[in-house]
């Protein structure tokens, strides 16, 4: 008998290679993702956030903060470790984003229907599925934590999450901002040990045609440089995500959490902790 639930617990394992967990607080493994274990202020948290620690093939690989009620990620933060590897076609949703006491597992629509019994409307409450996306023209899924950015494929597949996801105009997607993901990042962090990420949007006016899933006005990204366990150098950059835009500003952290104070319209946005430097510098457009 111990033997049958050994083998059950293995076929399982390798069914499910991913699994995402809904925390209340970012604890533990996951804090690694962010600088001295600090997550951003609370100045950027929606009033119906998911804090999702995103795991794949039972090792943590980014962290999500999620908002429901606009289903789309307020941030996801994650270590620059750029590798090797394919993309993945494969699109995972959150179970646990359904309801609480679903597994942990990241897994394909199809799967979490045939598994639960429920519809594609169940899943869709809090969060996007794929339809919201496939009607969306001029939108591209934009990652958050981007796969360029992983380390191996493995890491990467990791990301293909619909709660890393947000609606990003093509041209801006695969026009600055890739600038930016590819080049920007690659130069910046030259000299860097470990460079932390923190990437996200700030909501906007707009929804795609199914009306269920916010376009953001913004998209934004912050990281601090750590050599050996000093920051010796921090970042960030800001774009308008509209339809014909395609510009991104280069700015210092100081300025881009400054920016994002009075987008936001609460209390004072700090993404890094306080050592990380925050010096402000003229800023920088990339078209």
């Amino acid at each position: 008998m111990l033997g049958l639930l050994l083998l059950l617990q293995v076929l399982a394992s390798c069914l499910c290679p991913g699994h995402s967990e809904v925390v209340k607080s970012f604890q533990g493994p996951c804090t690694r993702f962010f600088y001295e274990k600090t997550p951003p202020s609370d100045g950027i948290r929606p009033v119906n956030a998911a804090r999702i620690c995103q795991v794949y093939k039972n090792q943590y690989r980014f962290a999500t903060l999620y908002d429901r009620t606009n289903r789309i990620p307020v941030y996801s933060a994650y270590i620059y470790q750029p590798g090797p590897g394919d993309r993945h076609d494969t699109w995972y949703i959150e179970p646990q984003l359904i309801q609480q006491d679903y597994h942990k597992y990241m897994e394909t629509e199809d799967s979490i229907i045939h598994t639960y019994g429920i519809t594609p409307a169940d899943i869709g409450k809090n969060q996007a599925i794929l339809q919201d996306y496939i009607d969306a023209q001029g939108l591209d899924r934009g990652h958050l934590s981007p796969c360029g950015h992983q380390i191996n494929e493995e890491y990467k597949n990791s990301t293909f999450t619909l709660t890393n996801i947000v609606p990003q105009y093509s041209k801006l997607n695969q026009g600055a901002w890739k600038h930016y993901e590819d080049t920007t990042m690659h130069q910046n962090t030259q000299g860097c040990d470990t460079t932390y990420v923190i990437t996200g949007v700030v909501p906007g006016e707009d929804k795609v045609p199914s009306q269920r899933v916010n376009i953001p006005s913004h998209i934004w990204s912050a990281a601090c440089c750590v050599k050996g366990k000093k920051p010796i150098k921090a970042w960030g950059a800001i774009a308008e995500n509209k339809r014909n835009m395609n510009v991104v500003t280069n700015l210092k952290l100081g300025k881009l959490e400054e920016m994002l104070t009075k987008l936001y319209k609460g209390t004072v946005v700090t993404l890094f902790k306080n050592d990380c430097p925050r010096q402000m510098e003229k800023a920088q457009e990339i078209f």
